[in-house]
């Protein structure tokens, strides 16, 4: 059965990436997009194939018809729009982060709980059978204990761009730091006991190069580099997953929320493996994930708990390099 989505936003994460991911979907249907201008919404509505285009996201939320909505709208807009969708019983999928703290995100989950509805946050690559199988390599022992993560999301491209304002709640940890954060989470539990971190800050207030050191309560140490004005040319990037265990070794240079034919090597004494995974497309699988949920087939594949996680974790990074 296909829920009738709405879009709230104009977004180019929507328009690039997740609105091309429900086409592919198969439980999804695209009903409704808004926007702040009409005539923006009415391309998007001709160009993916809408059934309705609104002015407003008010309008949209209005609709009887509609049972999910996705928002990527910028971050410091999440709360307001979320909490009203929730308010309205839509299921709500929004992007990631979530919310710009802890507190904020609770309140956001206890609305959705009060209302009876479903709140996902839209972290699209956790639900690739690549993360799930380098994850799984690790939690199967084949490099014994974790002694250490590296992780790293270095780009470019973002002088002139929204997110790297404050008042929108900019900046390369909420940004990307968050990728970094969730993919440690994944591969370790419990809380972190000690965290170092450091920004280059912008003349708007918000970082662009960050770093950070967390050790957990098992002993097992994470670091990440994130960045978001590499270099000066070109179109530069780098992402990177080492993690370090007490019998090897798994090594990862895919990019963060890719497709198809992905690999990473596992080095232990016995030599090295290259394991090799297809991969469909991240956003739908999201997509598909938050249907079947509302459908009482599936639970969240990014749960409350792991974003009420992972919101900790930000929180503490942010305050330790001094972005409040």
């Amino acid at each position: 059965m296909s829920i009738k989505w709405g879009v709230l936003g104009t977004a180019s994460i929507a328009k690039g990436c997740t609105i091309p991911g429900m086409l592919k979907a198969d439980n999804c249907e695209l009903y409704a997009i808004a926007g702040r201008d009409i005539k923006k919404a009415e391309s998007f509505k001709n160009e993916f194939g809408f059934k309705k285009a609104y002015e407003g996201y008010d309008a949209l939320l209005a609709d009887p018809d509609i049972r999910a909505v996705y928002i990527p709208l910028p971050n410091n807009l999440h709360y307001e729009w979320v909490i009203k969708a929730l308010n309205a019983k839509k299921h709500v999928l929004c992007e990631k982060p979530l919310a710009l703290n802890e507190q904020e995100a609770k309140k956001m989950y206890d609305t959705a709980e009060q209302n009876g509805v479903i709140l996902m946050e839209a972290f699209a690559y956790l639900h690739s059978p690549y993360i799930k199988s380098l994850a799984d390599d690790v939690k199967s022992g084949v490099i014994g204990d974790i002694d250490y993560i590296e992780t790293a999301f270095v780009t470019q491209g973002y002088e002139e761009d929204i997110r790297i304002h404050k008042e929108t709640g900019g900046g390369a940890v909420y940004d990307l730091g968050c990728y970094c954060t969730t993919m440690i989470l994944s591969l370790t539990e419990g809380e972190p006991v000690f965290c170092k971190a450091s920004a280059e800050f912008n003349k708007f207030g918000v970082d662009v190069f960050s770093a950070g050191l967390l050790l957990f309560e098992n002993g097992t140490r994470a670091s990440f580099n994130v960045g978001m004005i590499f270099g000066k040319q070109g179109n530069g990037r780098m992402d990177r997953l080492y993690v370090h265990g007490t019998k090897g070794i798994i090594r990862s240079t895919v990019e963060y929320n890719q497709e198809g034919e992905l690999s990473y090597t596992i080095e232990t004494d016995s030599g090295i493996i290259t394991r090799t995974v297809q991969a469909r497309q991240n956003y739908a699988l999201e997509v598909e994930n938050l249907g079947r949920c509302i459908e009482g087939t599936e639970t969240p594949h990014v749960t409350k708990e792991f974003s009420l996680r992972n919101a900790r974790v930000i929180d503490k990074i942010l305050d330790e390099m001094g972005y409040n």
